[in-house]
């Protein structure tokens, strides 16, 4: 599995294209692009390394996260997936970036594919775990896939933090439980792709995060 990192939006979000490289397959988790420029870069390297796009994964719907929704529905006809928790979110994009005055002119971005506590979904042909972890948003989750001893966190870990938990929806204490029974108990050698900032592991995060 191929991974290439995207930093988009004045958030810095990190939006991911995943693909494999024969069947050339390809998945992108937490679609931040807010403007034209940036459409046109994702479109662009789609274009070049002749992908085909087939899936839509959000860890969560925050604005910053989930911008691009609405253009990757456009433009590749795919649903947006993720915990329906985050409805709340979903439902209400255009206010979440009036109250971040960001500048958006997309639409509200309905949860039309349900991911669980527990799921496998298989995105550019590998099969990743679904674990759902509450406390940056009620509906966030993490992607799992063990056969490349990978990790998609979204907000929920970053390298020597974690998520933000007070916004709307965010509980401290859910969110260090969770990461401790179900992210931090995952092989030392799992690489972790947040969704702002370098990449880390979970030996490292186990080993330095001031959080834990």
């Amino acid at each position: 599995m191929k991974i290439k990192a995207f930093t988009f939006n004045m958030f810095g979000v990190n939006t991911y294209l995943i693909w494999n490289e024969q069947t050339r397959n390809a998945a992108v988790i937490d679609p931040g692009m807010i403007n034209a420029d940036e459409q046109r870069a994702f479109n662009s390297f789609i274009q070049s390394n002749d992908l085909k796009l087939t899936a839509m994964v959000n860890t969560h719907m925050h604005i910053d996260h989930s911008a691009g929704n609405y253009y990757i529905a456009a433009d590749y006809g795919l649903p947006t997936t993720c915990n329906p928790e985050d409805a709340y979110l979903a439902d209400n994009l255009t206010a979440q970036a009036d109250m971040f005055g960001i500048p958006y002119n997309g639409n509200e971005a309905h949860i039309q594919k349900e991911l669980h506590e527990g799921d496998e979904i298989t995105l550019a042909d590998t099969k990743f775990r679904v674990l759902h972890i509450p406390g940056h948003t009620k509906g966030h989750i993490v992607l799992y896939a063990p056969s490349e001893n990978v990790l998609f966190s979204g907000d929920a870990l970053f390298q020597m933090s974690i998520g933000r938990t007070d916004l709307p929806g965010g509980d401290y204490t859910a969110l260090i439980q969770n990461l401790q029974a179900k992210v931090l108990t995952l092989p030392r050698e799992t690489v972790v792709y947040p969704g702002h900032g370098p990449k880390t592991t979970i030996g490292f995060e186990v080993d330095n995060n001031p959080y834990f």
